[in-house]
């Protein structure tokens, strides 16, 4: 009779997967574990590695909420990121303070806006220049300077970052003022395209979906009275051409652009802060597909809270939040559910930080900004 320890180390009784299969568990695994596990052989290195195993990984990927915090005693801001909360948390929920690149931490922190696509965040720092940031896998790239060398962090400039799926490749793009420039990813240069229609934009940070980049653009009428018209300039990434989408009849004052369930979304808030419009353009393009999604209204007790935005949708339509909670001499965020069928709303507990700019909704990935 054999040994029992020479049968279970024989090669010939240790059992082993189909390499698809694999690839197969492996894609539903967290970032974080996959580099590790990069270090197992070569073979998984080379597949974690791959650019085809990034994308298909990017498609199984959870989303993750990015907040910015302020240290007041040393006007400091820091990045944190965290699973989106679930509909039954009460509890605080889960900061992780994200590692901003040593090289970055001087002359490019401070980001004023946020762009996200597949986990790639594209912002534009202190000293203008435009960076490219996985925090996921902790990569970064510098874009180099724009020919007009002019920021995009101030009123009349904007800046947006998606995929075009003709090229397979990534695209930023500047607007300053009716100057547009586009960098693709792997390249080391930007070239100008069709000037922007309007003279500004009034969102700096442009939003992605269906291909396109879109930004919020208001311009006076020329009828007489110079009243204040809205539109929606989408840039399509492929063709690199504008076209321009009609917003839904609403009187809010207070207009913001977002996506949910990868459709467009028009927030429309009343002076004040405390009533909300959500709608959604169900079909891309189409005037006739707006359709409200939701009706939020704070009149509630617990604090003079303005209701700023949806963050994310649930598959039962409900709705993650940000508030802003004004208290004397500081203005701090909070987040919340909002319960369309009931029309509650949740404010979770224990949430109570300054923020910098708005949270961004973003994915885990394996995509590299340095390709």
């Amino acid at each position: 009779m054999e040994p029992i320890s020479e049968t279970l180390t024989s090669p010939s009784s240790v059992p082993t997967l189909p390499f698809d299969l694999i690839s197969e568990i492996l894609c539903n695994l967290p970032v974080k574990l996959l580099l590790q596990l990069q270090c197992v052989c070569k073979s998984w290195k080379s597949l974690i590695s791959d650019h085809n195993f990034a994308k298909k990984h990017l498609r199984k990927s959870t989303p993750r909420l990015m907040v910015s915090i302020i240290n007041n005693r040393h006007k400091n801001v820091s990045l944190f990121d965290s699973p989106i909360p679930s509909l039954f948390s009460t509890l605080k929920i889960q900061r992780t303070k994200l590692r901003f690149p040593n090289s970055l931490k001087n002359k490019y922190c401070s980001p004023s806006g946020v762009c996200s696509c597949d986990g790639i965040l594209c912002f534009v720092a202190d000293n203008g220049s435009f960076v490219l940031w996985n925090p996921s896998i902790r990569k970064f790239k510098i874009l180099p300077p724009l020919n007009n060398g002019g920021p995009a962090s101030y009123y009349g400039y904007g800046f947006g970052f998606g995929y075009d799926h003709l090229t397979n490749n990534y695209k930023v793009v500047a607007v300053s003022l009716k100057e547009v420039s586009v960098y693709i990813l792997g390249t080391d240069f930007w070239r100008t395209i069709q000037d922007f229609p309007h003279s500004s934009c009034s969102e700096s940070s442009g939003v992605f979906v269906s291909g396109t980049i879109n930004w919020l653009t208001e311009y006076y009428d020329h009828d007489g009275a110079s009243s204040i018209s809205r539109v929606i300039v989408s840039l399509d990434l492929a063709k690199e051409t504008y076209q321009k989408l009609s917003l839904p009849d609403l009187n809010n004052s207070l207009w913001t652009l977002g996506v949910l369930k990868d459709c467009l979304c028009i927030c429309a808030r009343s002076w004040g802060g405390k009533f909300l419009e959500v709608w959604v353009m169900n079909e891309f393009g189409n005037k006739e597909s707006w359709a409200k999604l939701h009706t939020v209204s704070y009149t509630g007790d617990g604090g003079p809270y303005v209701i700023g935005k949806p963050l994310y949708i649930y598959e039962d339509n409900k709705l993650l939040m940000d508030f802003r909670d004004l208290e004397i001499g500081m203005v701090k965020l909070k987040l919340g559910f909002y319960d369309s069928k009931k029309d509650t709303l949740k404010i979770l507990n224990h949430q109570n930080f300054e923020c910098y700019m708005d949270p961004e909704v973003y994915v885990e990935s394996l995509i590299s900004p340095c390709f």
